[in-house]
């Protein structure tokens, strides 16, 4: 069964190392007969979560106008999610984590619909690299959220060592994110 898959990007600038990593992952999502959509966060700007509890109180996720507003309902079609981040500070991207802590809304007793994600998928880019620790903050939370959500992990793709944009090409990373995205 095709399944429809939402990539969540944290990159604030273009063609950066990770998202090259979405392109391919989705290159093999597409090839296994899958869809793919993608969210830049980057690009559209979400207001971090005020705590307000007022939920769906208008109708709507959030109270407060965003760029969550266009997310939104690609979250509710979505059956497997993708984050895809550089490493900021040894976690997201802070544009991926005001999109990331709007699910509240969801998870909320009177939200009228719950989202149908059931798998999710973590690529990420950094300088740094994965033996000296630098990803234990981001990994930690990407596993906190699955298993929070009771979503399967479908596989964690860490590529480190890039910095400058386009970098990544030059390892084997993107061909691991093609064979990712075609393992869905």
């Amino acid at each position: 069964m095709a399944k429809k898959v939402l990539v969540l990007t944290g990159s604030p600038r273009q063609l950066g190392n990770s998202a090259l990593l979405a392109d391919a992952f989705i290159q093999g999502v597409k090839a296994a007969g899958h869809t793919a959509q993608v969210f830049e966060t980057g690009f559209h700007p979400i207001l971090p979560c005020k705590a307000c509890d007022k939920c769906w109180s208008q109708g709507k996720p959030c109270v407060f106008p965003d760029e969550f507003e266009k997310l939104a309902p690609m979250l509710e079609e979505a059956d497997v999610l993708v984050f895809c981040t550089p490493l900021y500070w040894f976690s997201m991207t802070a544009q991926l984590k005001a999109a990331v802590d709007k699910l509240y809304a969801y998870m909320k007793p009177n939200a009228p619909q719950k989202l149908k994600i059931k798998e999710c998928v973590l690529l990420a880019a950094a300088e740094g690299n994965e033996p000296d620790g630098d990803y234990d903050g981001l990994k930690a939370t990407y596993k906190a959220i699955a298993d929070y959500l009771k979503w399967t992990d479908r596989g964690m793709l860490l590529a480190g060592g890039v910095w400058d944009a386009g970098e990544i090409i030059k390892t084997g990373k993107l061909k691991e994110a093609l064979e990712l995205g075609r393992t869905l």
